[in-house]
């Protein structure tokens, strides 16, 4: 545990307005927290993570004087109510403080908040998500949370836990992602059919949605991924709803998503990305979306466009093929697009009805 001056640190950091006004309260709260009884430890975490709440400059009090190492110890406890205090505690004292973070890690919790996610109280598993998330966002602690067995639970979590949970579980997710080694845990956790779930339960314009989508987009660069989201029902057509509904950062990973599959194998994914009505968000991206996006969705159109078929081939398919090819060849420039976005659509939903009533000709 860190020694420090308590009285100098008192006179420096700014306390007025705390609840607890006196030096000699906050020294018995801090004994509290570490030597008394459930009940008084329970009051005293309770009262820590309240000072903790209310500005930075406490919780760097708070932890340099030594409490982390008990609001740590009390997760282990018995009590259901003991850990809530704690975990709320540690929380506060970890929001917006790297140093604290990184602290409330050296002193353990990470292993004992995992088995709190195996809690079948949902309140407690989802409390230790919450605990967790913030301690995510930190680049020193996102390997150690993913080699802690965490992903499997949080994926749990994301398919059956209350909306709060989920949201929780996404965004630890996402933030875990950003560290390469934890993708294929991740994947191997079954993610990706919770996120199809979660992305098609949110609106699509959500930073929810937005964070869905990034971590879907970085899960396609397996092919496990890619043929999860294949064979999810729905799955391709959830991401070409975001590719239309999105923000503008959720279209570009959803149009990088349905790129990298069909560059991975333009014959296996050619057609479920075709059938599920692409075109027009594309071509729509071409002209409002990001420099990036514009280019991923000029380079999509042409990849989805079909070398000459064989005279075997249907008139309908070869009809199809000869629509994406025309459309493609009017999406070089985003003026051009802008022009002609509408009379392309509107010949896309004229050959449907076409191919729809052929057959009773």
């Amino acid at each position: 545990m860190e020694q420090v001056d308590l009285e100098k640190d008192l006179d420096v950091l700014d306390l007025e307005n705390v609840s607890v006004r006196s030096k000699q309260r906050l020294h018995e709260l801090l004994r509290a927290v570490s030597y008394g009884c459930v009940e008084t430890k329970i009051r005293a975490a309770y009262e820590v993570g309240m000072l903790a709440k209310s500005s930075a400059k406490r919780r760097a009090y708070l932890a340099a004087a030594g409490a982390i190492t008990p609001l740590v110890s009390m997760l282990s406890s018995q009590s259901l109510e003991a850990q809530d205090a704690s975990m709320e505690a540690l929380l506060n004292l970890a929001v917006r403080h790297e140093r604290n973070k990184l602290k409330i890690v050296k002193a353990g919790a990470v292993p004992v908040l995992v088995e709190l996610l195996r809690q079948e109280n949902a309140n407690i598993r989802e409390s230790a998500a919450a605990v967790i998330l913030t301690l995510s966002a930190s680049s020193e602690i996102k390997p150690i949370i993913g080699n802690s067995g965490a992903m499997v639970l949080l994926v749990g979590i994301l398919l059956c836990g209350s909306i709060q949970g989920r949201v929780d579980a996404v965004m630890t997710l996402y933030n875990l992602s950003t560290y390469p080694d934890n993708l294929t845990p991740i994947l191997n956790a079954g993610a990706i059919s919770p996120l199809i779930l979660l992305l098609k339960d949110c609106k699509k314009a959500s930073k929810v949605a937005e964070r869905t989508m990034a971590l879907l987009q970085s899960l396609m660069v397996f092919e496990e991924g890619r043929s999860a989201v294949a064979n999810e029902e729905r799955g391709v057509l959830t991401l070409v709803e975001v590719l239309e509904e999105g923000s503008l950062q959720s279209r570009e990973h959803a149009v990088t998503a349905l790129l990298t599959m069909c560059q991975s194998s333009r014959c296996k994914y050619r057609q479920a990305i075709l059938q599920e009505g692409v075109i027009p968000g594309l071509l729509e991206l071409t002209v409002q979306g990001t420099a990036s996006a514009r280019q991923k969705a000029h380079s999509l159109l042409h990849l989805l466009r079909d070398p000459p078929r064989s005279p075997s081939s249907s008139s309908a398919s070869v009809m199809s093929e000869r629509i994406v090819s025309e459309i493609t060849s009017h999406v070089e420039t985003p003026d051009a697009v802008s022009v002609n976005v509408k009379k392309i659509v509107t010949d896309v939903a004229l050959h449907n009805m076409e191919q729809n009533t052929s057959g009773v000709v």
